[in-house]
């Protein structure tokens, strides 16, 4: 996993990398790194030219020592301060342009000037006008398309308006210790930690219980049923509320069928011999099944796995916290959005990030929050961030088979956290490998198990051209934006 830092962090990281050194060093190592990529980017020295866009933080030092390099190498350069640039400054007869007006600390509204269109835009450490940790950005900022940013990954070029204003992310090695990280962004090789199925394993050795499903509502059953049998569990045991015998779904679970009412007894005891429940799609929100839901949570000793109509049952506030804190194991909620703000009482906002870490700390739960960044945090606040998938996973259903992969790789030893995340991970990543628009839920078990089997065959893994950036140029009708300068915002901080 590659380590993301907030801002605090990275600056805490800087301060320690520099006891005893000189305090250029960091800035002489990050210019460096970003006169590299530009010369990459731009194929060579010879008859280039580039400007570079300076501010008056550490961040313009960057940008400076770099357009010092770029001179010896050869390059035509021509530095204009950040102050001086803006919206009626047009950088023409430009082959790159080095965004490296505001950084990590920058705060208030960003103006940047036009660039040529043939022009490419590299932005240092993070695109001007972004907010570090949020990714909020004014509809005026930098867009880049390459951002070289300085020893690890922040988090606002990987949630909101910054993932798609930063371009193609890289990661420069300036020599400081990213051990403070608390988040991490899941790639394929991260698939690893989940245990794979021993020798000696039986279909009780990763046994799911399912709680879902209802007259009318039997889809949902059946394809979280589907992703943890397709994700590796060796038993799904299925049981549906209220549905007679015969319309029980023939699949790859087993299905049980349990009494319309009072049926969190016999639910439980269906989940006797599994090491992991899953509860929630399809149930329905009626008194009655929410009070079912939660004397199952309440009592189960198996990790669990809430989604959906089971959210809902949990409540608010203290009457959640006191749920999940008074369970033997540990429990999983996955909202997306709307859910969220029924749990947490306001939507998650711009830094989905901490919006996670705050329900999470608050709830005493591991959260998933879906979405384009999905973000997973424990009561604790470690966190991971995950970027697999798109688009394509906007269609009815995808959310149940989530909740089966989820159950399955806790099932198959992965740790809750762990589990949550790779889950997202891969459930995103076989709707990128799938058909576009035209993907259906169904469609994902299958994908999901291919993903798997490439995975224990020790075959190459497809990668995602999403996993760490948008590959949008940002282009508009006005023109590509670029660097520029603050209406009222301050100097940065070195954000490495």
């Amino acid at each position: 996993m590659k380590p993301v830092l907030s801002v605090a962090e990275a600056r805490a990281a800087d301060a320690a990398a520099l006891v005893g050194r000189d305090p250029g060093l960091l800035v002489a190592r990050a210019g460096a790194a970003l006169a590299r990529a530009v010369c990459r980017e731009i194929g060579g020295t010879y008859g280039r030219r580039v400007v570079v866009v300076a501010g008056r933080g550490h961040n313009g030092d960057d940008g400076r020592v770099a357009a010092q390099r770029l001179a010896r190498a050869g390059v035509r350069v021509e530095v204009v301060e950040a102050p001086q640039a803006g919206a009626r400054l047009v950088l023409s007869d430009a082959d790159a342009v080095v965004d490296a007006a505001y950084g990590t600390g920058f705060h208030g509204e960003y103006v940047a000037p036009r660039v040529p269109e043939r022009a490419v835009v590299v932005s240092c450490d993070v695109p001007s006008g972004v907010e570090a940790d949020t990714g909020a950005a004014g509809p005026a900022s930098c867009t880049a398309d390459v951002t070289v940013t300085f020893a690890a990954l922040k988090p606002g070029l990987l949630q909101g308006e910054g993932r798609r204003r930063a371009g193609r992310v890289e990661v420069a090695d300036i020599g400081v210790d990213t051990g403070l990280a608390r988040a991490f962004l899941v790639e394929d090789a991260d698939l690893s930690l989940v245990p794979p199925r021993a020798t000696t394993a039986h279909k009780w050795s990763a046994a799911v219980a399912l709680v879902a499903g209802s007259p009318g509502m039997v889809g949902a059953a059946e394809l979280a049923a589907a992703g943890a049998a397709r994700a590796g569990a060796g038993m799904v045991r299925l049981a549906v509320p209220g549905l007679a015998a015969e319309w029980l779904p023939a699949s790859t679970a087993v299905a049980i069928s349990l009494p319309g009412e009072g049926w969190a007894a016999a639910a439980l005891a269906a989940a006797d011999r599994c090491t992991v429940l899953a509860i929630g799609p399809g149930l329905g929100r009626d008194a009655a099944a929410q009070s079912e839901v939660r004397m199952v949570l309440d009592r189960a000793p198996q990790v669990a796995v809430v989604d959906a109509d089971g959210l809902v049952a949990l409540g608010t506030g203290s009457q959640l916290r006191a749920l999940v804190t008074g369970r033997a194991a540990p429990t999983i909620l996955t909202p997306h959005d709307g859910e969220f703000a029924r749990l947490a009482g306001a939507p998650p906002g711009a830094d989905r990030l901490r919006a996670a870490r705050a329900l999470a700390r608050e709830s005493g739960a591991i959260v998933l929050l879906k979405g384009p960044t999905t973000v997973v945090a424990a009561p604790d606040g470690e966190a991971r961030l995950v970027l697999a998938g798109g688009p394509e996973l906007a269609t009815a259903g995808s959310g149940d088979v989530l909740t089966g992969i989820i159950a399955a790789l806790l099932a198959s030893g992965a740790g809750p956290l762990d589990a949550a995340a790779l889950g997202a991970h891969l459930h995103g990543r076989a709707g990128a490998s799938g058909l576009g628009e035209g993907l259906v839920a169904s469609d994902l078990p299958v994908l999901v198990a291919r993903l798997r089997h490439a995975r224990d065959a020790g075959g190459p893994e497809p990668q995602d051209g999403r996993a760490l950036a948008s590959t949008s140029t940002g282009r508009t009708s006005t023109g590509r934006t670029s660097t520029g300068r603050t209406g009222s915002g301050g100097v940065d901080d070195h954000g490495a």
